[in-house]
């Protein structure tokens, strides 16, 4: 990930988490976001089986902030963020989730910068892509 052309962060294997907070999230969702983040068996095992979790792999993870996930587009053709938490709400509980996911794993977890305009690459290996909603916990 870059931000004015400046590397911020960069992983190998592991997970890159576009994280979306709403108005409505607390540190309840933190924790369980986080539990369920390292538990999470999704990497392939010797059998090339989905049985691995970030931890067995030593993998890594990026979090960036990304409001835009709370798009409304019920109404008309122009998205809506009213769903999207505030910054006295986003960044403290932003910064939370990092601290708590960073303690989980073990190790530093690399970060965006909230609110920068970052350029973020991804090579998505399957490809897996989950979406995790802590209001729907399917």
């Amino acid at each position: 990930m870059t931000i004015a052309d400046h590397v911020k962060s960069k992983i190998g294997k592991g997970y890159l988490i576009l994280l979306g907070i709403e108005a409505a999230d607390t540190t309840d969702d933190i924790d369980w976001l986080v539990k369920k983040i390292i538990g999470l068996r999704v990497f392939d095992d010797e059998n090339g089986v989905m049985n691995l979790s970030i931890m067995e792999t030593g993998g890594d993870i990026i979090v960036v902030s990304q409001f835009t996930l709370m798009a409304s587009y019920k109404k008309g053709n122009r998205p809506s963020w009213i769903r999207a938490a505030k910054h006295d709400i986003s960044i403290p509980l932003y910064n939370e989730f990092v601290s708590r996911l960073s303690t989980a794993l073990g190790k530093p977890v690399g970060t965006g910068e909230f609110g920068a305009d970052m350029k973020v690459e991804l090579i998505n290996d399957g490809p897996v892509t989950i979406c995790m909603d802590t209001k729907n916990k399917e």
